[in-house]
């Protein structure tokens, strides 16, 4: 484990206070989320927001090239999809909505998959099992457990339930820098990779396809879909490892998980 990756109390309270603006962020947005609203304008919503009401910097902004401060992903996008004003979400569509906030150099990032008007019962369930995937993976957070223990966890759930999970995309771990080590991945083996310990902060975001796991990167070279078209859904929590068990340092109100274990 690097140095870096074990946070101080200090860091840790920076990181609960990004996190509470990530997850306000979230909970703001709702509202704008209806059938003719296009992505390039709920990412003028949320950046605005972010700049003018909250006073943080809006992380994916120009990070790495990426044009837009945050991320909207509708139905077989699977992540990094850009805001744009052609893309207008109708009845039934699914979008998930990845922000990131940066506030006194610290990164909150967090996102959720949200219904759009009247869904299909397929896109209801597949929302509801990448939540619960990501439920599960967060309970298996504590000192002594491993990264293999969350990747068990959000793959056996999805999987159950006759879904497959994204390997090519991660959780990651997360404090000054965006995307820092230890990589998080949502499948695997219990009791496999990093030793989790208390001080440690990382995301946990399965990404998980109502179709096969294969995925395709466009020639815009962020956005990723199913390739085989069909629906995907994501959901993702900042989570800090603490001496007896786990903190979501993103928790919503909408949330059906205790903050702390």
């Amino acid at each position: 484990v690097y140095k870096r990756q074990i946070h101080n109390s200090e860091n840790i309270e920076k990181m609960r206070v990004v996190g509470a603006l990530a997850a306000t962020q979230l909970e703001m947005i709702e509202e704008y989320i209806k059938p003719g609203v296009s992505t390039a304008e709920l990412d003028r919503i949320c950046h605005d927001y972010t700049v003018n009401v909250q006073n943080a910097i809006p992380a994916p902004l120009n990070y790495r090239g990426f044009p837009k401060s945050i991320c909207t992903s509708v139905n077989h996008v699977v992540c990094h999809g850009i805001p744009s004003e052609e893309k207008v979400l109708k009845n039934g569509d699914i979008v998930n909505i990845d922000v990131t906030l940066i506030k006194d150099g610290f990164h909150g990032d967090t996102s959720k998959t949200f219904l759009v008007g009247d869904c299909s019962v397929l896109a209801e369930r597949l929302t509801s099992v990448s939540k619960e995937a990501l439920y599960r993976g967060i309970k298996q957070v504590k000192p002594g457990n491993h990264l293999g223990d969350i990747g068990h966890a959000t793959q056996s759930y999805s999987e159950k339930n006759r879904f497959s999970v994204v390997r090519e995309y991660c959780g990651h771990g997360i404090g000054e820098i965006f995307h820092d080590e230890p990589q998080v991945l949502h499948y695997g083996k219990r009791a496999s990779g990093v030793e989790l310990k208390a001080g440690m902060i990382f995301t946990i975001e399965p990404m998980v396809n109502a179709g096969k796991a294969a995925v395709k990167l466009l020639p815009d070279e962020w956005t990723v879909v199913t390739k085989d078209h069909k629906l995907t859904a994501q959901w993702e929590h900042t989570i800090l490892v603490t001496e007896t068990g786990y903190e979501i340092l993103t928790l919503r109100s909408d949330d059906t998980i205790e903050r702390c274990a």
